[in-house]
């Protein structure tokens, strides 16, 4: 295995296309688990469950689920995208345009009525139809201890994908996130396929598998240490 910090630098979502001919053996798929077994959770309340979804039946229904993207959150994903290398890399934060699909970068798209609207409107537009999907749901009827709307819980679970991120990164998987299956109306419909109990809150889901096609290199950028750490007092850069 790649050692922590390079596991950590090279870890990166995979936007592209799933190899659905190349499946993840049992043994990989339990590395993942048992990393999301090990997560570190307030006062240990281990308050996630993790449903695996390889059947093809599963994974072509969950693709057909509507997911019709709002306009308020598209031009919120517009506001952090750069349209040139040279750009976000001035800016240290946000993404590049290229890294989605070209409907969410083109306003003229998000048009209920245009043409380009169909890239949007199902999940299987977002999940890269990978051969397995991972979907984390916990008991919303639970909150961490001392934790007004369940704050500390929510950290919980950052930890558990975190933790199953490295370890998939660690062994050469592709791997993204989708929020979208949290939303109300896709939440609702993931449930019925899944027959996730009504008390049971989707989180998110991860796509794993391994990329259909190699890596191309792109500019990835992060804030310097000094422009976000401050010692002692905020402000105090050293």
């Amino acid at each position: 295995m790649l050692s922590v910090m390079e596991t950590i630098r090279d870890r990166h979502s995979t936007r592209g296309a799933f190899d659905t001919g190349r499946p993840v053996t049992a043994e990989a798929l339990n590395v993942v688990l048992e990393a999301a077994q090990w997560a570190p959770t307030p006062t240990n309340m281990q308050n996630f469950e993790i449903v695996v979804v390889d059947a093809k039946e599963q994974l072509d229904a969950i693709g057909k689920i509507p997911a019709d993207m709002q306009e308020s959150f598209l031009r919120e994903n517009f506001a952090q995208l750069s349209f040139s290398d040279a750009s976000l890399l001035e800016k240290k934060t946000g993404m590049r345009d290229t890294d989605f699909p070209r409907a969410w970068t083109n306003p003229a798209a998000w048009d209920p009525y245009s043409d380009s609207r169909s890239q949007i409107t199902t999940l299987a537009k977002s999940i890269g139809e990978p051969p397995l999907l991972l979907i984390m749901v916990y008991d919303c009827r639970k909150r961490a201890p001392g934790s007004d709307h369940d704050r500390v819980g929510l950290i919980g679970l950052g930890c558990v994908l975190e933790n199953i991120w490295l370890a998939a990164a660690s062994q050469g998987f592709a791997f993204h996130v989708l929020t979208v299956v949290g939303d109300g109306p896709v939440e609702e419909q993931m449930r019925i396929v899944l027959n996730i109990p009504e008390h049971m809150k989707i989180a998110f889901a991860c796509s794993l598998g391994y990329a259909a096609n190699p890596t191309v290199p792109y500019v990835r950028v992060r804030r310097e240490l000094k422009d976000f750490v401050h010692y002692n007092s905020f402000g105090l850069k050293s």
